[in-house]
């Protein structure tokens, strides 16, 4: 369960230490709420005390090391004018997307994060979150990196061909959202968050060279981060699996890089040893959904037990893990970390 030492540790292993044990982050909010089953997923994060008590309840009975508030991607981008759908236990995402023009940009507007949409429903959770928790538990809100953003506002495929065809747009629109994500994540450090998990999916190597990365993620990103870090933790998210990509994420300044489900965590921990604490990957879909509770432990257990020597290591799966996936599963995966996760 939730104990004392909780954010001492995760703070010790982000510094490059050994923690007491291994931490245990779990992207499970979707499972979370199937397993909760007091509301569909739209209904439960749409009202803030709802939230709160379905994550809440969620640490509890699985005893996970965070409360990592990722409700969607769609909360920044809602006051800004682009469409969102998304229904019963579905998700809500990004669609009907704003063009891909410097007039877009000259009209867009900060929103105010205590007032502007569902942005509020976050701040008010976090506070009742880490309220309920103090210390015991790592209390985590999201926001978007300057490039992914720039993704959800004029959609992935426009965003690509402004690389090529008007770079100075799309450098510009990330910096807009450095402003953007730099007000929403530090008013979420103000509600109570520790730490911010920063997602950057749409600069992960599937989708753009190194080269590209260079010239137009990277940057913004560092800037984001470097003044987040002023105020709490990042935990940087690219769902990247390919070690030069990885490598580059070093020079950003996070708390912590996860990695990927088809990432070799092992080799990666080895070689950022002393350099950067690393999260973790135990493939969500495979092993943790698919899996027998049995063969759940087994997976678990061998990869704690080859990641944790010498700390700057927590356990996580490397994406979402399923709504489908079975509640004795995720009791699994916890509790054989628990079984070798101490130090």
């Amino acid at each position: 369960m939730a104990y004392d030492g909780c954010m001492a540790d995760i703070r010790t292993l982000c510094n490059l230490g050994v923690p007491s044990r291994v931490p245990v982050f779990a992207i499970s909010e979707e499972a979370d709420v199937r397993w909760y089953d007091r509301g569909t997923y739209n209904e439960i994060v749409s009202d803030p005390a709802k939230l709160a008590d379905c994550w809440i309840a969620a640490v509890e009975e699985f005893d996970y090391d965070w409360s990592c508030l990722q409700i969607d991607d769609c909360l920044e981008f809602e006051p800004l004018g682009v469409g969102c759908k998304g229904e019963g236990s579905i998700l809500r995402a990004t669609c009907d997307y704003l063009p891909a023009t410097a007039d877009t940009l000259k009209s867009l507007r900060l929103p105010n994060p205590s007032s502007a949409g569902r942005m509020p429903v976050q701040l008010e959770a976090l506070q009742r979150v880490r309220s309920h928790f103090g210390e015991r538990v790592c209390v985590v809100g999201r926001v978007a990196a300057p490039f992914s953003s720039a993704g959800l506002l004029y959609g992935l495929e426009a965003t690509m061909m402004l690389m090529l065809e008007d770079p100075g747009l799309l450098n510009a629109t990330c910096d807009f959202f450095v402003d953007l994500q730099t007000q929403f994540g530090l008013a979420q450090y103000e509600a109570g968050a520790h730490a911010l998990w920063v997602g950057d999916c749409n600069a992960m190597s599937n989708l753009i060279s190194l080269r590209h990365y260079d010239e137009f993620a990277f940057e913004p990103c560092r800037r984001l981060i470097g003044t987040l870090n002023e105020a709490g933790l990042t935990f940087l998210h690219n769902s990247e699996e390919r070690p030069a990509y990885l490598e580059r994420e070093v020079d950003l300044g996070a708390s912590i890089v996860s990695v990927g489900p088809g990432g070799d965590i092992v080799a990666t921990k080895e070689a950022f040893h002393g350099r950067q604490a690393v999260m973790g990957n135990l493939d969500p879909i495979e092993v943790v959904q698919k899996g027998t509770p049995e063969q759940v432990a087994e997976k678990t257990r061998a990869m704690v037990e080859a990641c944790k020597p010498g700390g700057g290591y927590a356990f996580n799966p490397g994406e979402m893990i399923p709504r489908e996936t079975p509640p004795e599963n995720l009791r699994a995966m916890v509790a054989a970390v628990r079984e070798v996760g101490g130090y």
